[in-house]
């Protein structure tokens, strides 16, 4: 039986295509910054997590960011290194405080070393990730790069005491989604920009187009816990094992009769659960419509992305932006 092949590559495909020198660039400063003389583990850790692959889209977005933006200098590539060297390290701090044992598809570091590894060796990719931000010596890139860093910690901080508790409501869960993952890639967006001294205008548009992006790409990756398939690497009802409150739960919370809600307590808020509680969860989502208005919700958000590039030059990187917008919101069909 022949394989049928897709014509036509995803966007985020095209864009690395598109900036393929630039993330070679990229990936060669990141082996160059992940060595450590004296402490082989660091680069043991770190090499096992990167190698694992990723679309590595928050680099991604720096490099187009600043392409789009006319920039003809080098230093995009220390600030997408540098956007990547958070990210990694933030996965690294997540696997720990989830005690998760997989992460793409292949045992985590804190699983095949142990928790204080990957604690130590996070903390070293965000030292690192100082230090590669003061490069271009812009006290603007620092700003925007140091508050985002400070605020997915924040949003990681508040997601532990709002995740399993039920007086959690919409705006509450917005808080945490634009700290723990929106706030990284408005950064991101946003220094491509200023690198290449875009006008003001310019460079709040892509700030938009970062944080709107950050919250579709996180509402869908919680609907897809409950209507995720094999296609997508999601374990349906991951968060609900783990009494993680994302945006479909929270929505049927709202919606709930007494029973309803005794049930959520007890499988959320206490973590008395047993066999046959995800599939009346799973019922209960879809009895008050909460997998379909989340839904809606994702691809409002992706609308918003795509409005905000209205704001910035014509350029066919700006066409693969918009298209990325849409991929995020296509994982869900």
């Amino acid at each position: 039986m022949l394989t049928k092949i897709d014509p036509s590559p995803k966007p985020h495909d095209q864009l690395a295509s598109y900036l393929s020198a630039d993330m070679d660039a990229v990936g060669a400063l990141i082996a160059e910054r992940m060595a450590s003389e004296h402490a082989p583990r660091i680069p043991e850790v770190t090499a096992h997590l990167v190698g694992a692959g990723g679309k590595r889209l928050r680099p991604m977005l720096t490099l187009a960011a600043a392409r789009m933006c006319g920039y003809a200098g080098p230093y995009h590539v220390h600030l997408a290194a540098t956007v990547e060297f958070i990210h990694t390290a933030t996965l690294l701090h997540d696997d720990v405080v989830d005690e998760s044992a997989q992460r793409r598809g292949r045992p985590t570091a804190n699983l095949l070393w142990d928790n204080q590894s990957s604690v130590l060796v996070g903390d070293y990719l965000f030292a690192r990730s100082f230090q590669l931000m003061t490069e271009p010596g812009s006290m603007r890139v620092m700003k925007i790069l140091s508050n985002a860093a400070a605020t997915i910690a924040e949003g990681e901080v508040l997601q532990l005491t709002a995740a399993q508790n039920l007086a959690t409501d919409e705006s509450i869960y917005l808080q945490v989604v634009r700290g723990k993952t929106a706030a990284l890639f408005s950064a991101a967006t946003e220094v491509g920009g200023v690198i290449a001294d875009a006008p003001e205008d310019q460079i709040k548009a892509l700030f938009d187009f970062g944080d709107a992006l950050g919250i579709a790409f996180q509402i869908v990756d919680d609907l897809l816990d409950y209507r995720g398939t094999d296609a997508t690497g999601k374990n349906i009802g991951d968060d609900f094992r783990e009494r993680k409150l994302t945006l479909p739960v929270i929505k049927a919370v709202a919606q709930a009769d007494a029973e309803e809600r005794a049930f959520w307590q007890l499988t959320i808020e206490k973590g008395h659960q047993e066999d046959g509680d995800l599939d009346h969860a799973l019922a209960l989502l879809n009895k008050h419509g909460t997998l379909d208005a989340t839904e809606a919700d994702a691809r409002a958000w992706s609308d918003k992305a795509k409005s905000a590039l209205d704001a910035l030059p014509d350029h066919e990187v700006k066409t693969m932006l918009a298209g990325i917008a849409d991929y995020v919101v296509s994982r869900i069909s």
